[in-house]
């Protein structure tokens, strides 16, 4: 066979070997790959590869791509043809696997290259010296790429395996840069021709059709719908793989799918200028300022999840339009976050008809409604209305001593029914009944406006659910707090008449609860398989029983787990959180049934764990909403942590003492199976129990009450004994600074002293503490910013910490929890029932608390300087402040930002005894300041001149 010959045949395999042919800038190097030379066409006399081509139509076409570029494939050849028959028919198989051929007459048994059976075959084999055909092709089914090479001839033996040894080689050589090399290697032979067949199959991806390509991009697509934020080009491969369990080959021509997606190269040439302009990260997170003069300081928080499942619906108007009514201006919604309501009607959670109360809404109602009446009785008593029409404003005479805002909704003969857009009801009245409303009563908004129930969008038509809050809610005034401020705000209404507040919400949702799913409870009973899941400081423990609802609530949270690993858990973020709402935490690594109990500003609330009876203080970024599809079936099984106290040890509620609770906890807390008998089951439905460890027997001497009623630290006079108490206040030495005593006596220094202005000079503060203009706390408005974020961190440390015991000293700097919150407080002096008066080092408050809710204070929360600053009005007279006087000034600083002047600094020991005398101004008001010592001044003048 002649050069050229063989540069047709390995010419032909390179072209065969792709279906969308080679550019021709490439040919070269994928024929290098299979032969190790280069084509020489100048040896051929060519002055050029393309015009050496052209001379060999039967092996080469040549084709323009659209984009221009001169593309190769392969020619018909009649001699191959029936390798390309068998090439289609391996390609049909529907199998998947390595690379097969089908249809030969005989297989060689063996399938290693350096294994023949005997010497059957060698006669013929000697007569065959070169390989004349090898193709290229590929199987959809198994993923990879296969290497056939055939050979036919009649020299001898010794140039017949030259030749398949340097096929051999050169398809290897080809394979090199194979993601995976060479899986199987194996000769076909014909008994009726001298023919040999050796076929090499490779795990390398094959060329793919356009079906193939129209999967991948759908995958993709799905790929990047939920990475909505955008993912690193390099790192679609793996995530590919991750979530489809195949490999991407074509990753590289994402660029060219623009109908699929945008490929943006970022170019950062310097990284700092991010850091500079925070607003580019605005797709990505939150940034708050939260000292506005320096942009230096910024916070960043997770970006909420805004997008909703389904849009919240929308109730329809109270007020139908009408384009003859005049204009009416819009009710405002108060500003403050929590106000007083009156319910007036519910027809679903998502369209309650409410009404504000208070200054601007029901008194301004009041006498508008008492102006109305007096008209109409007068002068307007002959203003009756003959025709009415379907959405007109009417005033209507619904009593004798009653004449109300209307409008027509409904005409009949006699008859007409109004609504009553200032208290959200319809009236029938009669015709002589409707008056002409005149532009003097429409000045003030009409005061019925409907509201949604937060939480309960879900449950919004339940008759349980409904029937429950017409129960609570329908003609009763109660504290509204506002979720979220829209068209139609989201509210949580509060039922504060009793002596602990009521959530609304919060009973509505419990309302929905399966009672058949808890264990039911029987004094005298015994429960065995019992889980102590945690134990207060008051003594009392929350166990778990088994139950329909444990068994069903795990089967839901596995599949809840399960959901989350399979998609993004941020697009779950709560983004609204209020009190009784109902959401997922993670507790030990798994999620959670949580309900919000508290809130500490935006960023820090406390949860309860309904299912294992635990408090816990997070960010609301560790939060995430209840999956859609689970959230019903999860609301409806009751929380299966039951509150429990021991029987024979105190039950009034007061606090045990540190050895106790940590004894306690570390005999039954999470340990091995307990059994507990219930003795008593009190009016609150808490259970009064013998608690033992173990299934065993039940005597009552083994139970954990009588080992614990046992212990020495039992004794609570033993308890208080340690807790010191000191009449006198602690006295620095002779030399020692101002903080040089008491920063000894804990063993931790104390904050830098408070910066404040000179004599003069003015400074922005907020009133926390207001007794009487002659002591008052103030606090500087640009740094409360910073003891909202200390508080914030104190609630998450403390509150994850066990309990310690501590020596109580009076005069010491301590971590106190008052309310719920952390406060850094000084000990002003210690009781022998176990309470402890401390004084709040930034509000200037005195509370009365329990010892075992006081911590040592870490130096890290060591570091911002006291807030309150105590101070006294300059500009009057000090003396004895009659309540009368004390009461006006309350009214006019407590709680309020003002500008303070400072007249005078009385220095002290410590930071907390340091007083300033200032005037105070407020600057609300638009026309003038106000001095607070003006009115104070006139106030007195005139007790003085009533006396």
């Amino acid at each position: 066979m002649s050069d050229v010959e063989l540069v047709k045949k390995m010419l032909r395999a390179v072209l065969q070997s792709s279906k969308h042919g080679v550019a021709m800038t490439r040919l070269q190097g994928d024929y290098r790959a299979l032969t190790g030379e280069i084509i020489p066409y100048r040896q051929f006399g060519h002055g050029s590869l393309e015009s050496f081509l052209h001379s060999l139509p039967g092996v080469v076409r040549l084709e323009r791509s659209s984009a221009g570029e001169v593309m190769c494939f392969a020619g018909v050849c009649e001699e191959t043809a029936h390798i390309a028959q068998l090439v289609a028919r391996q390609k049909n198989v529907k199998k998947s696997g390595c690379s097969k051929l089908l249809n030969f007459q005989m297989r060689a048994k063996s399938s290693s290259l350096f294994s023949h059976n005997g010497n059957m075959h060698k006669q013929k084999y000697r007569q065959c010296i070169y390989w004349s055909h090898i193709i290229f092709c590929n199987n959809p089914e198994a993923k990879g790429t296969a290497i056939l090479a055939f050979c036919r001839g009649n020299q001898g033996d010794a140039n017949f395996w030259v030749g398949l040894k340097k096929i051999i080689t050169a398809a290897l050589r080809f394979l090199s840069g194979c993601t995976n090399f060479v899986s199987s290697l194996f000769l076909l032979f014909s008994q009726t021709e001298c023919d040999v067949c050796c076929v090499v199959s490779s795990a390398q991806q094959k060329p793919v059709n356009s079906a193939d390509v129209e999967v991948v991009q759908g995958r993709v697509k799905q790929l990047l719908q939920k990475y909505c934020s955008g993912v690193w080009l390099s790192k679609i491969p793996q995530l590919y793989r991750i979530m489809f369990q195949e490999e991407l080959h074509m990753h590289k021509e994402l660029a060219t799918w623009t109908h699929i997606c945008t490929v943006r190269k970022l170019k950062y040439t310097n990284t700092s200028n991010v850091l500079e302009d925070l607003s580019l990260l605005a797709d990505a997170c939150m940034v708050e300022y939260p000292m506005p003069d320096n942009r230096k300081r910024a916070i960043l928080y997770a970006l909420p999840c805004q997008v909703q499942t389904q849009p919240r619906p929308r109730p329809p108007p109270l007020v139908l339009p009408y384009t003859g009514n005049p204009h009416v201006p819009p009710l405002i919604i108060p500003t403050t976050d929590f106000l007083s309501v009156l319910v007036m009607e519910v027809s679903s959670t998502d369209n309650i008809v409410l009404r504000f109360v208070g200054e601007g809404y029901s008194k301004a109602l009041e006498v508008l409604e008492e102006a109305m009446l007096q008209f109409y009785n007068t002068v307007g008593a002959g203003l009756c209305l003959l025709s009415p029409k379907i959405g007109q404003l009417v005033a209507a005479a619904i009593e004798d001593d009653a004449v109300l805002r209307a409008q027509v909704h409904l005409i009949l003969e006699d008859t007409v029914k109004v609504y009553c857009v200032d208290h959200g009801f319809f009236e029938v009245v009669s015709r002589k009944k409707i008056l002409q409303l005149r532009d003097q009563f429409l000045t003030l908004p009409f005061q019925a406006t409907t509201c949604q129930l937060a939480g309960l969008e879900p449950f919004s038509t339940d008759g349980v659910v409904l029937k429950t809050l017409e129960s609570l809610a329908v003609g009763r005034t109660l504290l509204v707090e506002i979720v979220e401020r829209e068209d139609t705000p989201a509210i949580v209404l509060y039922d504060t008449s009793e002596n602990e507040d009521v959530n609304v919400n919060a009973v509505c949702l419990k309302a929905l609860q399966d009672k058949s799913m808890e264990n039911p409870l029987q004094v005298n009973s015994v429960y065995t398989n019992v889980c102590v899941t945690n134990v207060c400081s008051d003594g009392s423990i929350y166990c778990q029983l088994p139950s329909r609802g444990q068994a069903k609530l795990k089967d839901i949270m596995d599949k809840i787990e399960a959901h989350f690993i399979s998609q993004l858990t941020w697009e779950l973020l709560v983004s609204k959180p209020f009190c009784g709402k109902v959401c997922l935490a993670k507790y030990k690594g798994k999620w959670a049934r949580a309900e919000i109990i508290n809130l500490h500003g935006s960023q820090v609330l406390d949860i309860l764990f309904l299912d294992l009876g635990l408090p816990a203080s997070l960010e609301v970024s560790e939060l995430r909403e209840i999956p859609p599809i689970f959230l019903k079936e999860l609301i409806t099984i009751p929380p299966q942590a039951i509150k429990c106290i021991l029987e024979e040890l105190n039950a009034d509620g007061s606090v045990w003492p540190p050895e106790a609770v940590l004894w306690l906890r570390e005999t039954v807390l999470n340990k091995v199976p307990s059994c507990m008998k219930i003795v008593k089951l009190d009016e609150t439905r808490t259970v009064h129990i013998y608690l033992f460890t173990g299934n065993g027997a039940q005597d009552l001497q083994s139970s954990v009450n009588r080992q614990l009623a046992s212990c020495p630290f039992w004794q609570r006079d033993i308890h208080f004994s340690k807790i010191t108490r000191v009449s006198e206040p602690i006295l620095p030495e002779a030399g020692d600074s101002p903080y040089t005593a008491l920063a000894l006596s804990n063993g931790l220094t104390l904050p830098p002293q408070l910066d404040l202005p000179g004599v003069g000079q003015n400074m922005d503060v907020f009133v926390s503490v207001a007794c009487h203009p002659g002591h008052f706390v103030l606090q500087l408005w640009q740094d409360l910013y910073k003891l909202v974020v200390l508080m914030g961190e104190m609630i998450l440390f403390y509150n994850k910490q066990e309990v310690t015991q501590i020596n109580i000293q009076k005069n010491n700097v301590y971590a106190a929890k008052i309310d719920n919150n952390w406060h850094r407080v000084l000990v002003k002096g210690v009781l022998t029932n176990g309470l402890v008066s401390v004084y709040e080092l930034d509000y200037g408050k005195y509370e009365l608390i329990n010892y075992s809710q006081l911590q040592p204070l870490i130096d890290e929360f060591r570091q911002l300087p006291f807030q309150g600053i105590s101070a006294q009005l300059a500009g009057v007279n000090q003396g004895f402040w009659v309540e009368e006087a004390s009461m006006v000034f309350r009214n006019h600083v407590e709680k309020k930002p003002l500008v303070a002047q400072i007249e005078s600094f009385e220095e002290g020991d410590w930071p907390w005894e340091r007083k300033i005398s200032v005037y105070l101004v407020d600057t609300t008001h638009e026309d003038n300041d106000i001095w607070i010592h003006n009115i104070m001044v006139e106030f007195l003048d005139e007790i003085n001149r009533a006396a």
